[in-house]
């Protein structure tokens, strides 16, 4: 493995630490993957600040939630809370009763030496977005029906 980097001071960079960090750099973007795509924090629907707040507290909300659970079944489970299922937790917190145990959570077995391609899983839609209202683009499509 090849790793660049501007920290260059061997005494103050060690291999080990700067591979320590990278270990590190991984679970924050496996952490950001969770918000983004597990929650779906990835669109905002709000359109004011106030709705963003909030939204964006909701979403913090649940992960930490997420996050609690994890932490209470690794001790549970006597495994490190980072190995414990993310998205089995969040799905034990949507359907839990107050009062209700914590179950066997699944542990994300330990994959070294694990690389992921960065690519798209599904191609785009051939279709544009939507960036106007519903109704301004029904009318549009009625209208151009009546051209025709």
């Amino acid at each position: 493995m090849t790793l660049v980097t501007t920290l260059l001071d061997p005494r103050r960079y060690s291999r080990r630490a700067l591979a320590r960090l990278y270990g590190l750099r991984w679970t924050v973007a496996t952490n950001l993957a969770h918000l983004k795509q597990t929650l779906g924090l990835d669109v905002l629907h709000c359109r004011t600040f106030v709705g963003v707040m909030k939204e964006l507290t909701m979403f913090v909300t649940a992960y930490n939630l997420a996050r609690r659970v994890m932490r209470q079944a690794g001790a549970q489970q006597e495994v490190p809370a980072e190995r414990i299922s993310f998205g089995d937790a969040l799905r034990w917190l949507a359907q839990a009763h107050i009062g209700e145990a914590l179950p066997r959570l699944r542990v994300v077995p330990r994959r070294p030496g694990r690389a992921e391609p960065r690519v798209r899983k599904r191609r785009p839609q051939e279709y544009d977005l939507m960036n106007q209202p519903r109704a301004v683009l029904r009318q549009a499509l009625y209208d151009q029906k009546d051209e025709t």
